[in-house]
């Protein structure tokens, strides 16, 4: 079984087929969303073309928005998904989280009163802005120092009262769920996790149960029963001794994968607790390196993470810089250059790779 072009193929990232950031989003479930400009490009990547232009599109128009459900991580999600996903996943998350608000002194009350501020500021359609809603809860006397301020936006996103919707240059805007996001069919628990289960197990197959609960943040129990519920549309294969999940449908690509630049915090590394099928462990240091949480943009070969790149905008296009763990090869070299061209693409800007910025 080749991992690595299976998960390429089912991501969309080899022969990518879907044709609007919501279709995208909706088939892996979400994607992992703190870093804004890297997710607008790793969405864009999963179709055949698409700009910068056509991706914020899809959230100036209410079709994608970023909440913390997974985990209680930010994610974006399809607008459609928001509501049976933080009714699964957050009650978890809430509760995971109780010795936290009681170090930032944010009991029931004072959380119930910053729903109502954040509800009086944004009704009637208004969008605000991070600092915006920071002000809101200060001319209430509310307390935002520290990580009071960003812990009370958490807290209220995984309610189901606010999320990041509309867009600017840096950043996105808060608004109301249910002003912003049209009804959607109620979902039981049980048929929410049977759908993101199938959701992760479609898009990111070969993936073990282990990932599962890893990317999903449901309980062991939660995960099981989610696997029993879709394992009819899936079918197993064992590798040493890790059993793998993947689509019924599933045959492996018949064009070998080739170069993609994918940037940090990608689901084709972040949505696997065990990421060896396509990262050498003694380079996972090089993607985040310290292990603070913040994971580099990586250059794939062959569907094996072989380095690392960063770009820096210029007046006359971008230059991307290459770190490879190990020499690449003048092929592997030229594919990846040709590759970062569909990057280009995205943002309407010629490309060129350079061996360093200069520094």
């Amino acid at each position: 079984m080749n991992i690595p072009a299976l998960r390429l193929q089912h991501q969309h990232i080899a022969q990518p087929r879907l044709t609007q950031p919501e279709q995208v989003v909706a088939w892996l479930g979400g994607l992992q969303g703190q870093d804004y400009p890297g997710v607008k490009w790793s969405i864009a990547l999963r179709m055949p073309s698409a700009t910068e232009a056509d991706v914020v599109q899809a959230f100036d128009t209410g079709k994608l928005v970023r909440t913390w459900p997974m985990r209680g991580t930010l994610h974006v999600v399809a607008a459609q998904d928001l509501r049976w996903m933080l009714m699964l996943t957050s009650p978890k998350n809430l509760a995971s989280s109780a010795s936290r608000r009681r170090a930032l002194e944010l009991d029931d009350t004072t959380l119930a009163r910053c729903r109502e501020v954040f509800t009086q500021a944004l009704q009637g359609g208004k969008h605000l802005s991070r600092e915006d809603m920071y002000a809101a809860l200060a001319q209430a006397h509310i307390a935002i120092a520290g990580q009071r301020g960003y812990h009370i936006l958490w807290n209220c996103a995984l309610h189901g009262l606010i999320c990041l919707a509309t867009s600017n240059d840096k950043e996105q805007n808060f608004a109301l769920v249910d002003e912003w996001i049209a009804p959607t069919p109620s979902t039981t628990r049980d048929e929410a996790l049977a759908e993101l289960a199938a959701r992760y197990f479609l898009s990111r197959g070969p993936a073990t149960l282990q990932d599962f609960i890893w990317w999903s943040g449901l309980s062991a129990a939660e995960a099981r029963s989610g696997l029993e519920a879709v394992r009819h549309r899936l079918v197993s294969d064992t590798v040493g001794k890790l059993t793998y999940w993947l689509p019924a449908t599933s045959h492996t690509p018949k064009e070998a994968p080739t170069a993609f630049a994918l940037p940090g915090f990608d689901e084709y590394l972040l949505g696997y607790k065990d990421r060896s099928a396509v990262l050498d462990a003694a380079h996972a240091e090089k993607t985040c390196p310290g292990g603070n949480g913040v994971f580099a943009a990586t250059i794939v070969i062959d569907g094996r993470v072989v380095g690392t790149w960063k770009r820096v905008f210029k007046k006359t296009g971008i230059d991307i810089a290459t770190t490879p763990f190990t020499h690449l090869s003048p092929a592997d070299a030229q594919r990846f250059a040709a590759a970062v061209q569909r990057y280009g693409a995205f943002y309407k800007l010629p490309v060129r790779v350079v061996s360093d910025f200069g520094l």
